[in-house]
């Protein structure tokens, strides 16, 4: 009897593990806003839900590095869910406070450009599965914005 239960969670674990998942890819990430309280960036996440039905996202976290330190991180709860059988497009929101743009103009200051990582966890509740974390990862130079582009962004 004890072979027949082993037999039968290999089975379902095979299955489990062959099953196709929600696959996610960053396809921007934005100078969005420039305030007097920061400065927010808006990461665009692309996500193809292979399945029928919409899948809940539990929530998406965020790390975003410059120069190897830390700028901000954060979690996202409830984000809403993905549509069954399309392509959703998630924005998330990274604010930038003032206090911490130090380490930006240091890098700036190095090379006229941004060098930043950004790290992206979509926790997403599959059926059978559970809960099932999507790591995103991407490395970006962009260069320095200039002070047009932030005063045509209009400070608030």
């Amino acid at each position: 009897m004890a072979s027949l239960v082993d037999k039968a969670k290999n089975f379902v674990a095979e299955k489990v593990a062959n099953m196709k998942k929600p696959e996610a890819t960053v396809t921007d990430v934005d100078l969005k806003d420039v305030g007097r309280d920061g400065i927010t960036y808006s990461a665009k996440i692309s996500v193809d839900n292979p399945y029928s039905t919409a899948i809940p996202i539990c929530q998406i976290s965020y790390t975003l590095k410059s120069a190897g330190s830390v700028i901000v991180s954060g979690t996202m709860a409830d984000p809403g869910s993905l549509t069954g059988n399309e392509t959703t497009l998630l924005d998330v929101p990274l604010k930038v406070p003032h206090s911490v743009l130090v380490s930006l103009v240091r890098d700036i200051g190095r090379d006229w450009d941004i060098d930043y990582e950004l790290e992206l966890g979509l926790t997403i509740d599959l059926p059978l599965v559970g809960d099932f974390t999507i790591p995103l990862s991407t490395k970006r130079r962009d260069q320095a914005p200039y002070p047009l582009r932030l005063l045509e962004k209009g400070i608030k």
